[in-house]
């Protein structure tokens, strides 16, 4: 529902994917193919048993051509057939993929886990062949008997970073077998990562008939809550539509309209609701997420962009350095330069305590420097660090309700240190939800990791891995890497750290970290440019990436971070 926390939670499993070197992509095999193509392997094993695998085996047959394979699994976790000879032959039961997911065992998991569903999609991140960082993996897999008995899983993948609608309905449907099986017992399971019910940027929430959130693992702050009358961002009521549809169909597609993180116009989001029955009575499952070429809503002109919104914060800290207290009500008067719609400005002391506030002054008074958001990004801390920083201004991202809304969403607020007119100094700030992506984001984000890392060298790598800390939001994240192209910190891919990048190519075939490294060296900062895969998609894009310079203790570093333009 509305923003997927996952998006987040795996901010850093499709967030931003900067490197891997690959060539101007081939045409991948649709999911109508791969199941088509895993339903013929698994007939021929069927009818053959393991006399089909040395057809199976065949470079440049169907069965093997480039990324797209067959493999054979049995029951044990024993990979019977498989193009890697690193695989093939030996047990992977055991085998998981770089956050933690159990990648056979759940293979085997979507086509035995159900009685009298043996077959489905399972989702985790792999390699593409050649390449060292991770991409999404969708596989199909189907269960079969072999003439003699013996039970194979037969499958094939495709590299997907998007959810299709194939995906969703499988996961809704394996969710409400799931409930019915175990009734309130399988609500634990969704909310773990490692399973099956959480990919990419979807997962499973159960709503019950009075529009109680009873799983919510995207937003598990709103379970308990009743959810009846939320409204998309064109005033549907979702949940009751959702309702209305299971009720008439017993399952179903609903469409709403909500951004995507980091995008100031509403994007369709789709999901899929069905009817699963308790012991108590039944339930609401769904999935949802942001399907292919799914429609767009116009950019709203009259949101602030970034470096307006810093120009805003600016002029009023000019105003409150001359009036102080004397402002508050020229602040409070909405439609005014200072207030208008979900933009308004706050105020609080240096330590922490909240004394104006346009939009809520009933919160006027309240320590609020422990102030955490639902991914428990301590943003209270944040904004008072920012604006003790050098600098005395800085970004804070965090995600927080709209006025009047219980969803929690990205906001991006600006907050810079003042001195009212009697010299106590103040924090104020101002915010956007939804903003749109800006270099002015990026560079200051990237600047204050430098000042981290300036100051403590490699003892500030764990600060940049930091998931609830300032330097990663949205799908942004800092990433360091040394002069001769070894990959330090990449908290959106751990697992190439300590390799080395510098022959990488971008999906046009430049060689982009050497290109930026130079860049870095040469002028101490700059924006680069190269076509990657923008999270959701698989048609690369235009990327700009800022990278600086930094030096400590004798070691040079090279501190970057990027994003896509939007509607590239």
């Amino acid at each position: 529902m509305k923003y997927t926390l996952l998006f987040f939670i795996f901010l850093m499993s499709c967030s931003n994917a900067k490197r891997e070197q690959v060539q101007e992509p081939s045409q991948p095999a649709s999911t109508e193919q791969v199941v088509a193509l895993v339903k013929d392997a698994a007939k021929l094993v069927q009818d053959k048993g393991e006399e089909a695998f040395a057809e199976l085996r065949k470079s440049g047959s169907r069965w093997r051509q480039g990324e797209t394979y067959v493999f054979v699994l049995d029951s044990a976790g024993d990979m019977l057939v498989h193009p890697d000879p690193e695989l093939e032959g030996k047990n992977k039961l055991d085998l998981k993929d770089v956050n933690g997911k159990p990648i056979v065992e759940g293979l085997i998991s979507a086509a035995t886990a159900l009685p009298g569903k043996p077959e489905g999609w399972y989702h985790y991140e792999w390699p593409v062949p050649g390449g060292i960082l991770p991409r999404w993996k969708s596989t199909y897999v189907h269960q079969v008997n072999g003439p003699d008995g013996k039970s194979y899983i037969v499958g094939c993948g495709v590299y997907n970073d998007r959810m299709e609608k194939e995906f969703i309905t499988d996961m809704v449907k394996d969710a409400v077998g799931l409930v019915e099986k175990n009734d309130t017992d399988a609500y634990k399971i969704f909310h773990d990562p490692a399973n099956r019910f959480m990919a990419k940027d979807a997962y499973i929430f159960v709503v019950d008939t009075n529009g109680l959130d009873l799983v919510n693992p995207g937003f598990p702050s709103l379970e308990g809550r009743n959810l009846m009358d939320v409204k998309d961002t064109q005033g549907k009521l979702l949940i009751r539509e959702m309702f209305q549809v299971v009720k008439a169909s017993g399952s179903g597609w609903v469409n709403y309209m909500w951004p995507k993180p980091g995008e100031t116009a509403s994007t369709q989001k789709s999901s899929y609701v069905s009817r699963a029955q308790t012991k108590n009575g039944w339930v609401l499952v769904g999935c949802g997420a942001y399907l292919a070429d799914a429609p767009r809503a116009a950019a709203d002109s009259g949101v602030l962009k970034a470096t307006e919104l810093m120009a805003l914060v600016r002029d009023a800290a000019k105003v409150f350095e001359q009036k102080g207290e004397k402002a508050y009500p020229e602040f409070r008067q909405k439609g005014s330069k200072w207030f208008r719609g979900n933009t308004y400005f706050f105020v609080w002391t240096t330590e922490g305590k909240r004394v104006f506030h346009a939009a809520d002054p009933s919160s006027e008074g309240k320590d609020v420097r422990d102030l955490k958001d639902v991914l428990s990004k301590p943003f209270g801390a944040m904004m008072i660090g920012a604006a003790n920083s050098l600098q005395g201004e800085g970004w804070v991202h965090y995600m927080w309700p709209e006025p009047n809304d219980i969803f929690p969403t990205w906001k991006s607020s600006f907050v810079k240190k003042v001195s009212f007119p009697n010299g106590k100094p103040y924090l104020i700030g101002c915010g956007i939800y939804n903003m749109q992506m800006d270099k002015a984001f990026i560079e200051d984000v990237v600047n204050r990791a430098a000042d981290l890392v300036t100051a403590k060298g490699r003892e500030a790598f764990g600060e940049l891995r930091d998931k609830k800390g300032p330097y990663l939001f949205m799908d942004v994240y800092v990433f360091v890497d040394d002069p001769n192209g070894v990959e330090l910190v990449n908290p959106a891919q751990p697992s190439i750290e300590g390799k080395n990048v510098m022959d990488l190519k971008d999906a046009k075939g430049k060689l982009l970290a050497k290109e930026y490294i130079d860049a870095a060296m040469n002028k101490g900062n700059a924006w680069v440019d190269y076509y990657w895969y923008k999270p959701g998609s698989n048609v690369p894009a235009l990327k700009h990436t800022f990278v600086r310079k930094v030096t400590h203790g004798g070691e040079t570093f090279i501190l970057g971070a990027g994003f896509y333009e939007n509607g590239e």
